[in-house]
């Protein structure tokens, strides 16, 4: 038995399995060059990079494998539109787009050949999405890690997304297992994106003590933290998320306009280079709520091995 394959417009993976955008400097291209080598589709997230530095990663990406390169972009930087067009500039397959919303990114993609996939929250936004030109959605539930555009659960919001458009339909949130692939699959998902699974590999840029941090974590460590973006955030409880929690907001040392509208209560930015330089104290480790199910940090190839087992044998206990 054959996994499906995955269809984003022009551009096909053998595996449908999208690995996530994280963002800062977790998913690079070591780490999407790896899946798209193993048969899935592999995003470099641009959010927190200079144009430059999206570009080289880009390349480095695209010279290691012949597979699906994306970039995971939100809209929410200052930068956004220069990071897209860095990576069209560099042939990237796929742009996925979220935190806000931009209508122009559509004709720029468009304009390039290149494949747009927003992330959703809502049958609102996936049908105008579609409208626009999308070549995919992925719907994003409120188990996923990072910046949090809904309050319900990714298998609640699926079936009325599927529902709602003609273009495939991608799920994402609390997915870890073969086994949880198998259920967004049967669901009616054309494929899943994975990232907290991703960010504990041997080929993920996270340090090894933010790696630790997803192998050690239990359910209870697992929380939702205010953000300046105005969206809530999930996250590994530490120091910071405890002082973020009482309202003892770290004072911002440099301010550098990184996104187009932040509260400013700390500086997000600055947390989560933090967090992906080392400081797992002070920092910002995003994780999704599967986060706790995950126990070793194997290569990609392993793990990808591993998902695809974990789905036939769920696959063939139903048949059974």
């Amino acid at each position: 038995m054959e996994m499906p394959t995955l269809t984003i417009g022009t551009r096909t993976a053998r595996l449908p399995i999208i690995q996530g955008g994280m963002a800062v400097r977790i998913s690079m291209g070591p780490l999407a060059s790896a899946v798209a080598q193993a048969g899935g589709v592999g995003l470099i997230a641009g959010s927190g990079l200079t144009p430059r530095e999206l570009a080289n990663e880009v390349r480095t990406a695209r010279a290691a494998t012949d597979g699906v390169i994306g970039v995971n972009i939100m809209v929410a930087v200052s930068n956004f539109k220069q990071l897209v067009h860095a990576a069209i500039g560099e042939g990237v397959d796929l742009v996925v787009a979220g935190a806000g919303f931009s209508r122009d990114v559509f004709g720029w993609c468009r304009e390039a050949g290149v494949e747009i996939v927003p992330i959703v929250g809502s049958e609102r936004v996936a049908k105008l999405s579609q409208r626009f030109g999308a070549s995919a959605v992925i719907v994003e539930g409120f188990e996923a890690g990072g910046h949090l555009g809904t309050d319900e659960l990714m298998l609640d919001l699926l079936p009325r997304i599927i529902e709602s458009v003609d273009i495939p339909v991608i799920g994402a949130g609390g997915i870890v297992t073969g086994a949880d692939i198998k259920r967004a699959l049967d669901a009616g998902a054309a494929g899943v994106q994975m990232g907290s699974r991703f960010a504990a590999t041997m080929e993920s840029s996270a340090p090894e003590a933010f790696k630790q941090m997803y192998v050690n974590a239990t359910d209870d460590d697992i929380i939702v933290t205010k953000s300046p973006v105005g969206l809530p955030g999930r996250a590994i409880s530490n120091p910071l998320t405890d002082r973020l929690a009482a309202g003892d907001y770290p004072p911002i040392e440099r301010c550098v306009s990184c996104l187009k509208a932040c509260g400013k209560e700390y500086c997000i930015m600055d947390k989560l280079v933090r967090a992906q330089s080392g400081d797992v104290t002070g920092g910002l480790v995003f994780a999704g709520s599967s986060a706790a199910r995950i126990h070793d940090v194997p290569t990609v190839h392993d793990l990808m091995e591993r998902l695809v087992a974990e789905w036939r044998a769920a696959s063939e206990g139903a048949l059974a």
